[in-house]
């Protein structure tokens, strides 16, 4: 009963500390020390042993792909080629469509490999400009952003996104794997989030809500005026979107071909290798460092890993405190198809993480073998993983959320967070059970 209790409020503990701008590291130290505590663990062991374990060995499996991700989305924002991408889809939409285009330009990035956090402060900007011009409320800005760079890009067939790599280390699968089930998924996200977006953003326009820049953002923290800014920026100033979007094609491409004949986790660092040469030679005249973008990249990539290895660690306490094997007996013995237990599973260990891979690290080891042991299709078992994944991670203490809504856009998760929570956590779980269902039965 302690363990469960314990389980609980060291779980309450990092949302909160998370929610009150508490370094992710410090708050999931704290919350294990917590876990330990109450859990009946020995607090040696408990932090020396369980949660370095799982700390070092998910920095050592991944970190490659962290660095990779982390340089080449420097490089696309160092070339200007990231907000190339961004402009160019500015202007083929307009103001009318401000929304969708602010989705749009962080979908496509995302999906090509762009690093999450890359993409959100390049797109922010623009997102800003139009919004002013559209006049819509500014609070809705970081779902836009959420929605258009998570949500469906990083669980979908195909995608880069480290999201898309870990289940295929576990089933054996490429970045493919899942079939029309899974493309069908991405679509159903993509569609159905996007259109309720739109839903909550005229209801709010109706309700007589209008653009208000909150004093904590950047721009208006530096005293700069987004449409002087955005007429003032020529398109010659940056590259042509076709030199800026031919990388992304390159490492998407590159990374389903390669994967047929080597592992994902190797040809996801190919195809980021490709990525970050060919949007240097593509975009030569705006290549200003070569080695200041490496640096800084591998600098980012450091954060990065860090923060999702500091909430895999607190994983890692969690599976050893009683609480957690009742969770998972439980779990073992529930009626129904392997693949509902396996989607469960998936989506409150990344909910208590607030991580989508960082809950996948912790998630597989544990339960892939068995599920291979019986039989279950590996195809299947990899893209509900996925799916799995980009639900509940996206709880108020997921760090890219925090980030978006704090630190990119000022905003106050009061203000902004509901629609993250409906679009982001909601929707992508109604898509898991769907496809669930759909391999169930067909």
């Amino acid at each position: 009963m302690l363990s469960m209790i314990g389980l609980i409020v060291s779980l309450a503990m990092l949302i909160f500390m998370t929610l009150r701008g508490i370094n992710i590291i410090i708050a999931a130290i704290a919350s294990s020390v917590v876990l330990a505590l109450t859990g009946g663990l020995n607090l040696n062991t408990a932090m020396s042993g369980y949660y370095m374990d799982g700390f070092t060995n998910y920095f050592a499996s991944w970190f490659l792909i962290f660095l990779l991700g982390a340089i080449f989305g420097k490089v696309m924002q160092d070339t200007k080629a990231a907000e190339s991408i961004a402009d160019w889809v500015r202007r083929r939409l307009g103001a009318k469509w401000a929304l969708f285009a602010v989705i749009a330009a962080c979908a496509i990035m995302t999906y090509g490999g762009v690093s999450l956090f890359v993409v959100g402060f390049t797109v922010y900007p623009i997102a800003v400009s139009l919004f002013r011009l559209a006049d819509y409320p500014h609070r809705f800005i970081p779902v836009a952003i959420v929605f258009g760079a998570i949500s469906f890009t990083m669980t979908s067939p195909g995608s880069p996104e480290i999201q898309n790599i870990i289940p295929t280390e576990f089933f054996g699968t490429t970045p493919l794997a899942g079939g029309w089930v899974g493309a069908a998924m991405g679509l159903f996200i993509m569609v159905v989030g996007g259109l309720w977006i739109r839903f909550m953003l005229q209801r709010a326009v109706k309700n007589g809500e209008r653009f208000d820049m909150p004093k904590e953002s950047p721009m208006f923290q530096a005293g700069k005026e987004p449409l002087e800014e955005l007429a003032a920026t020529k398109e010659t100033n940056l590259p042509k979107p076709i030199f800026a979007l031919l990388p992304l094609v390159l490492v998407i491409v590159s990374l389903n071909i390669l994967a047929l004949y080597i592992d994902a986790k190797t040809a996801v660092l190919v195809a980021l290798v490709l990525g970050v040469f060919s949007t240097w030679l593509l975009n030569l005249p705006f290549v200003k460092q070569v080695w200041g973008s490496l640096g800084i990249g591998a600098q980012n990539s450091i954060v990065a890993i860090a923060n999702t290895c500091a909430v895999v660690g607190f994983g890692t306490v969690a599976a050893q405190v009683p609480a957690f094997d009742v969770f998972l007996t439980a779990l073992s013995e529930m009626p129904g198809p392997p693949l509902l237990s396996l989607a469960i599973f998936v989506t409150v260990i990344c909910g208590i993480t607030g991580s989508a891979s960082g809950g996948l690290g912790i998630a597989l080891p544990l339960i892939a073998p068995d599920y291979m042991e019986r039989g279950v299709d590996p195809g299947a078992m990899h893209r509900v993983s996925a799916l799995a994944s980009g639900g509940l991670d996206s709880l108020p203490h997921n760090g890219f959320v925090v980030t978006t809504v704090r630190a990119i856009c000022g905003e106050t998760h009061k203000r902004a967070y509901g629609p993250i929570f409906l679009v982001c956590t909601i929707v992508p779980t109604v898509a898991l059970g769907i496809a669930v269902l759909l391999y169930t039965v067909l």
